[in-house]
C-alpha cells in the first residue's frame, strides 16, 4: 500500500472463540480497499485479553511506529469500557496504555459515550503519550460511527497531520453526522 499509517483496531466480543464477522471488520475491509488504509484487526473478550494485543502489537510488531489510530470498538457507560461484563474507567484504560501511544491517536468507536473534562483528557494524554484521543458524546446506536464517520476520520487521518485540521475537516465534510454522533478529539 502506498499509505505508511496504519489503523490497529481492538473490538470487544462476548467470546474470542466464536468467529464472526463485524460490521467492524466488513468497514476496515472497505477502508482498504477504497482508500488503501491499512488496518490489523483484533477482537478480545478480557482485559487480559486487550493487553496482550496490544503488547504483542508494540513488542512483536515492527511496523508499530507505521500505526496512527489505535481503534477501539467496545461498549461502556460513560467513560469505561466494558469486557466481560466488568467495566474499566478511563483512568485503568489509561494506566493500561502508560507510556504505550506516544504519537498516537486512541479513537473511541460510539458503542461507548466519551465525554471528558479537561482534566481527564489532558490525564489519558499524559499518562499514554498520546497525541490525541476521540470518540462521540452520543451513542446513537442506529448509527454505528464505525460506517460513515469513522472512514471519514480514518482517511483524514492519513492526509493531514494537525488535528484541528482534521476536525475541522471532518466538520466540513459530515456537519450534521458530528452533530447527531457529538464528535470530539482532545489533544
Amino acid at each position: 500500500m502506498n499509505n505508511d499509517k496504519f489503523i490497529f483496531c481492538l473490538e470487544a466480543v462476548p467470546d474470542i472463540e466464536t468467529s464472526t464477522t463485524t460490521e467492524v471488520v466488513k468497514n476496515l475491509e472497505q477502508l482498504a480497499i477504497e482508500q488503501g488504509i491499512t488496518s490489523i484487526y483484533k477482537t478480545c473478550d478480557t482485559i487480559e485479553g486487550l493487553e496482550e494485543s496490544l503488547n504483542a502489537l508494540l513488542y512483536d510488531d515492527h511496523s508499530f511506529g507505521d500505526y496512527e489510530i489505535i481503534y477501539l470498538v467496545m461498549p461502556g457507560k460513560k467513560n469505561t469500557i466494558c469486557l466481560n461484563n466488568y467495566y474499566y474507567s478511563f483512568e485503568e484504560i489509561a494506566e493500561l496504555f502508560e507510556g504505550k501511544m506516544k504519537g498516537k491517536i486512541v479513537h473511541f468507536a460510539n458503542a461507548k459515550v466519551l465525554d471528558l473534562n479537561q482534566e481527564e483528557a489532558q490525564y489519558f494524554l499524559d499518562i499514554t503519550g498520546a497525541r490525541g484521543v476521540s470518540g462521540y458524546g452520543s451513542s446513537y446506536n442506529k448509527i454505528p460511527s464505525s460506517g460513515t464517520i469513522d472512514k471519514a476520520f480514518f482517511s483524514l487521518c492519513q492526509e493531514l497531520d494537525d488535528v484541528i485540521e482534521i476536525v475541522e475537516e471532518l466538520h466540513q465534510k459530515h456537519y450534521a453526522l458530528c452533530k447527531l454522533l457529538d464528535f470530539r478529539l482532545y489533544y
